[in-house]
């Protein structure tokens, strides 16, 4: 008896099925640099250095964690692209670099060209809130590595910025604001305490009043917002001195990331809108302050310090841009190295 390797659990047709599926997705992603994209075995893109002085490329590379195990269960995998992309792209962009192009893997147990289509189509659609090209990916069938549905994903976001340009917080002095982006909810971070807190006692589809009647599986699979296309816009405008993306480490653990020795952040809470979810999690799952603040967004997914001078301006495009902001805090002369604080 011959055995194939569709015997041995890997279909080479649904693959192939599934990268005809999702090109029509990544078509509408191309930029005009792209050379080759999906289907080759590189993506290249020929980087236009006339737009620039000093090219400085910036990486990134993230996933979507466990925030995947609630799209397993609600069975939703539309919107888990835009996260991934999301997660990539915010990180380099807030050193002032255009996201440019994007390459995304997915590996699953059982190749579902539907299912994987759905999760890609999701990638494409926060690849153009980005502004940046899906050029390429792989899909990885590994049959009894992963559970019957489910799958992981990882991103990987190039970008470039002029070296005077660099976002790297040097700049920072104690006197400046800091001012808060709100976030669309949890964002990508924090849910293997959230889904202990809320799913270990209320099915998906619980109806939560507090939370404007939004199901469970509405609240936890709020996609990332995407802040990329916004910095470059606020950067136009405004010489930024610090961004900070508030992910796993909540704002103590990524605002000092982008700040000088020497100085520390104060935020005040009371300052800015807290989506409720984080009520939500906080009183369903008896959890302390300071693990809130250390795990999640809180309601700020993106951080901006600016001179007081430039306060004024930032609140006026982000404003314009749709988006809330608040002035939350300032920075102060602090000890070693950078610290954020938050107080009541």
């Amino acid at each position: 008896m011959s055995l194939t390797y569709r015997d041995a659990g890997v279909d080479i047709d649904e693959g192939d099925r599934l990268v005809e599926l999702i090109k029509p997705h990544a078509r509408p992603t191309m930029r005009p640099e792209v050379l080759a994209g999906i289907g080759g075995f590189g993506g290249l893109f020929a980087l236009d250095v006339s737009k620039y002085k000093q090219p400085v490329l910036v990486s990134g590379t993230d996933g979507v964690g466990t925030k995947l195990k609630v799209a397993f269960a609600a069975n939703r995998h539309a919107t888990v692209g835009i996260d991934l992309v999301a997660m990539c792209v915010n990180d380099i962009a807030v050193v002032g670099a255009e996201p440019l192009f994007f390459l995304d893997y997915y590996a699953t147990g059982k190749l579902s060209a539907e299912q994987g289509a759905e999760v890609v189509k999701g990638i494409a659609a926060g690849c153009l809130q980005a502004g940046c090209a899906l050029i390429g990916g792989e899909t990885a069938e590994l049959p009894g590595f992963y559970e019957r549905g489910e799958y992981d994903l990882a991103g990987f976001a190039v970008g470039c910025v002029d070296r005077p340009r660099i976002v790297d917080g040097t700049r920072v002095v104690p006197g400046d604001v800091v001012i808060g982006v709100a976030s669309s909810g949890l964002h990508s971070n924090g849910y293997s305490l959230a889904r202990k807190a809320l799913l270990e006692k209320h099915p998906l589809d619980w109806r939560v009043e507090s939370c404007g009647g939004q199901t469970l599986a509405d609240l936890l699979l709020e996609p990332t917002r995407i802040y990329a296309k916004d910095v470059l816009a606020l950067l136009e405008r405004v010489a930024v001195r610090s961004f900070g993306h508030i992910t796993g480490g909540g704002l103590p653990g990524n605002m000092p990331r982008n700040l000088p020795d020497g100085t520390r952040a104060v935020l005040e809470e009371k300052r800015w809108e807290r989506p409720p979810v984080f009520d939500l999690i906080e009183r369903e799952g008896n959890v302390p302050r300071d693990e809130m603040y250390r795990t999640f967004n809180m309601g700020l997914g993106l951080t901006i310090v600016v001179s007081p001078g430039d306060e004024a301006v930032v609140h006026e495009v982000l404003g314009g841009r749709g988006l809330k902001c608040w002035t939350v805090g300032a920075i102060e002369r602090g000890a070693g190295e950078a610290t954020c604080e938050v107080v009541r």
